[in-house]
């Protein structure tokens, strides 16, 4: 056997590790995709390394920007591409009162964009008349699953598409192909895949829920006597199954996700069937709540599906979400209340009220705002968090029980929507690639979030200010 000179042995070990430190480095470096609503499982968490930890006072790159049309979707990223769905309005006045639907003509349209670029690639489209309230456009995110991507419009158009170049694959309108009727604001139930089957919410009796095979779009079942709502279906494991958790206007119901059978239902009825955020799960315990002081915590048993109620919120407790779904994280609740309009933080085990603040939904803003929000998405496990505000800033934030921090906001785009009299955003952004992608009305924008790029990242001096009020 030869042997190498001692010396020579040494640098081929450091030569080695270094080699190995690379691969290692380079793991840890793939991009995250983005491909549907809240992130790869759902659960607003975005998983990607080499990102900021803070904003610094001279903000961040913008990559780019590319006009599009209205809508709330928010965007999805998959395979180096961007998934933005819109409307593109032909004819109508696009009014927005609560409780009235308006009357506008347009067409629907999924745009593809390639993620570094902008460019576009490919582009849907099909006419669209609409008769809800609130009619700036879409409010489903597509949902990326491989060489298929599957959007729900506004009225109830349910399409799957080849992600290659947009080749239909399959069509449904639920209006016509189920009998129903399009929610006031609109379907807003963003498709889930799960294994062979695609989910969303129909309404109607025996039909609140429906399954479809996701590659004919044939039904595969249906369940539940309810309305469809506005909250998309999720999968949790709890009790030794798979269950498919639907918030439904009525309650909160866990199903058998292979056959609709049910397994247990929690009565919660948010006002105006309101029933838009994802139940949210940390630990046994499963949190859902809405518009009206409707707040349930449930205890999930670890040896078969059911729950036990453990608290109701009311007026000065618990979190009430509507547009945007708290999260769940170690014990706490981090969420806008619809009805303060404040970013607020509440104990899961009593829902006592820890904290709020405006800095998060409007930071110029001190007292009540009306359905005030704030997108929130934890950076890994940490906890720190990127916040976009109704306003359109983006935001690193720190939560804890104790307080809420700042560590910077940069102002991405304007609010070009209309809510109660004042100008919004409420879109939920996509994380992937070490960039966000945030829509309006009028643009979608590319900012860089990686540490190195933009100067920012742990130990950097970007703004830090404690913006937690009392109770």
């Amino acid at each position: 056997m030869f042997l190498f000179p001692k010396f020579t042995r040494a640098l081929l070990l450091k030569f080695s590790f270094g080699v190995l430190l690379c691969v290692l480095m380079g793991a840890t470096a793939v991009a995250q995709d983005w491909g549907q609503w809240m992130g790869p499982n759902r659960d607003g968490v975005y998983n990607e390394a080499g990102v900021i930890d803070s904003i610094p006072e001279s903000g961040l790159k913008v990559k780019w920007r590319t006009p599009i049309n209205g809508g709330y979707a928010g965007p999805a990223v998959a395979d180096g591409k961007v998934y933005v769905f819109d409307f593109r309005r032909a004819g109508g006045k696009a009014v927005n009162d609560p409780l009235k639907r308006a009357e506008v003509k347009g067409q629907e349209r999924l745009v593809v964009l390639d993620s570094k670029t902008g460019d576009e690639k490919w582009v849907h489209k099909y006419d669209c008349d609409y008769n809800i309230s609130y009619p700036a456009g879409p409010r489903c995110t597509p949902t990326v699953d491989g060489e298929h991507v599957y959007i729900l419009g506004s009225e109830g158009d349910f399409r799957c598409l080849k992600t290659k170049d947009g080749e239909l694959v399959w069509k449904k309108n639920l209006k016509t192909d189920f009998g129903t009727e399009a929610p006031l604001w609109g379907f807003s139930s963003h498709p889930l895949v799960d294994g062979d089957l695609v989910y969303t919410m129909v309404g109607g009796k025996g039909q609140g829920v429906v399954a479809f095979n996701k590659l004919t779009g044939d039904v595969q079942w249906k369940s539940l006597d309810c309305n469809a709502g506005y909250c998309p279906p999720t999968i949790i494991e709890k009790g030794g199954v798979r269950q498919l958790i639907i918030f439904q206007p009525k309650g909160v119901t866990s199903l058998n996700p292979a056959d609709g059978s049910q397994y247990w239902n929690a009565p919660l009825e948010p006002k105006y069937e309101m029933s838009i955020c994802r139940p949210m799960l940390s630990g046994n315990m499963l949190y859902a709540s809405g518009i009206g002081g409707a707040s349930v915590m449930l205890e999930l048993d670890d040896s078969e599906p059911a729950a036990t109620e453990m608290w109701r919120g009311n007026p000065r407790t618990s979190i009430f979400s509507a547009n945007a779904t708290a999260l769940f994280v170690d014990g706490t609740i981090y969420g806008s209340d619809c009805q303060a309009g404040s970013l607020m933080a509440a104990d899961a085990k009593t829902g006592e009220r820890l904290w709020k603040t405006f800095d998060a939904t409007d930071s110029k803003q001190k007292r009540r705002l009306s359905h005030g929000t704030s997108f929130l998405t934890r950076i890994g496990s940490s906890n720190r968090y990127f916040a976009f505000s109704e306003v359109g800033d983006l935001l690193v934030v720190e939560l804890t029980p104790e307080k809420y921090t700042s560590m910077g906001r940069f102002h991405v785009l304007e609010p070009t929507g209309e809510a109660f009299g004042r100008s919004v955003v409420w879109s939920h952004p996509a994380y992937a690639e070490r960039t966000a992608f945030v829509r309006n009305d009028k643009e979608i924008v590319a900012v860089d979030l990686a540490a190195q790029a933009s100067g920012a990242g742990s130990g950097s001096s970007g703004q830090s200010a404690s913006g937690s009020e009392s109770r």
